[in-house]
């Protein structure tokens, strides 16, 4: 047995000590610098390729002037070279006083060609100016018709358009039918300013209300005729304009 215990003896001699369990090891053989319970071990540093570290560079500026680290665009850069280049406000808005004035002279001389191409464009800031002064000389004649003013526009409007598109081989649409019936109720402003003046129910009256109905009519048709490519067809449209603009010369007489 003393030969077996000196075998045992000299087959288990290493250095390692009891002393060496309370330290722990990694994979490598080194110690690691927390131990397992306090939920901290060291990061290993991998290996980072040298074009991906970046140096720091000392700061250079002030304090309470920091360095602009780039130049803001300026305005125009964002919005054009020019700011003069843009349309003007009111032509983006659909409101361009050189055609308003150019589709009241047509509606006053009766006899002038109407352009065709600026009476089929949607503008309805002149009809509702001649609305308003109609029923604004109506209300000083004594008569607050306003509710009748924009009901029978209304229901007119609507007439026509559908009575245009059916004799019209391209159509119309119901902005342009509500704007040329608007313009055309210029005259039946100064039907109602002479009512404010003298009493509309004699035999003056009687033919000064023809005239203006004949007047804008003749002219709402000449410009639906122009726009829409109807010829010959100008007394089968003036006739349902008379009987719109017959309601609106009984709402100034009576």
């Amino acid at each position: 047995m003393s030969g077996f215990d000196g075998f045992n003896t000299d087959f288990f001699q290493t250095s390692y000590s009891i002393e060496d369990q309370a330290q722990p090891y990694d994979y490598s053989g080194r110690p690691y610098s927390k131990h397992y319970g306090g939920y901290e071990y060291p990061q290993q540093a991998g290996f980072v390729p040298p074009d991906m570290m970046q140096q720091q560079q000392p700061y250079t500026g002030q304090i309470f002037q920091p360095t602009q680290a780039y130049t803001p665009a300026s305005a125009q850069s964002f919005y054009g070279s020019n700011f003069e280049d843009e349309p003007p406000l009111l032509e983006e808005l659909g409101i361009n006083f050189d055609h308003i004035w150019q589709k009241t002279l047509t509606v006053l001389h009766p006899l002038k060609v109407a352009d065709g191409n600026i009476m089929n464009e949607t503008d309805l800031a002149g009809p509702m100016v001649f609305c308003l002064a109609f029923g604004a000389t109506l209300l000083l004649a004594g008569k607050i018709q306003f509710g009748y003013v924009y009901g029978i526009s209304a229901i007119g409007c609507l007439a026509m358009f559908c009575l245009l598109n059916l004799m019209s081989i391209t159509g119309v649409s119901f902005g342009c039918v509500a704007s040329v019936l608007g313009y055309c109720l210029l005259p039946m402003i100064l039907l109602s300013s002479f009512a404010i003046v003298f009493s509309l129910q004699g035999v003056m009256g009687i033919i000064l209300t023809a005239g203006i109905i004949g007047w804008c009519s003749f002219s709402a048709s000449k410009i639906f005729i122009s726009a829409l490519a109807m010829e010959g067809q100008q007394l089968l449209v003036a006739y349902p304009c008379a009987l719109l603009y017959g309601v609106f010369a009984l709402i100034s007489v009576f």
